[in-house]
């Protein structure tokens, strides 16, 4: 495991899974959001992000933390171990709310620039369409590449296996 992907629903918990799988490997830990995001909910050029996701690739080690549906494919094609929060909608929307509440206001260390927690219509509706739109791209992707899969039904089975890692 030197090549690590975090994928899955938005509040899942990927970002938190990921300093955490960090910490007990010593693995890198990249998160797309610091990466996309700059001041005041402002997101880089499309072609500035894919540099910098490009430049990260093509190192030895590292945990890529985030979505990004459009990278996808490029990310599982240099991984070699994929984390797959494959969450309920219910439990998405329940953890992004459980994270405004507790970080209102506040930009949380996986963020680029000052972009503080807020309640974002647009964004819960995005939640509530991932599973359908993303499930079965997801899962081809996987049976494509073949990385070795790891999947996490809920955050109990993730703390799980980072307690007997």
């Amino acid at each position: 495991m030197k090549r690590v992907l975090v994928i899955g629903g938005n509040g899942s918990g990927k970002s938190t899974f990921s300093r955490k799988l960090g910490k007990k490997t010593g693995l890198p830990v990249v998160h797309l959001d610091k990466i996309f995001w700059r001041g005041n909910w402002e997101y880089i050029a499309r072609e500035e992000f894919d540099l910098l996701l490009s430049a990260e690739l093509k190192k030895e080690e590292w945990i890529i933390d985030g979505n990004f549906e459009r990278t996808l494919e490029d990310r599982i094609k240099f991984c070699d171990t994929v984390f797959y929060f494959d969450f309920s909608t219910v439990k998405c929307l329940f953890g992004v709310t459980e994270r405004v509440l507790k970080n209102y206001g506040k930009t949380r260390p996986d963020m680029g620039g000052n972009c503080p927690e807020k309640f974002d219509l647009e964004f819960y509706k995005a939640i509530l369409r991932f599973n359908k739109k993303n499930r079965p791209k997801t899962k081809a992707l996987l049976e494509k590449y073949k990385p070795d899969v790891i999947v996490f039904k809920n955050r109990k089975q993730a703390e799980e296996y980072l307690k007997n890692l």
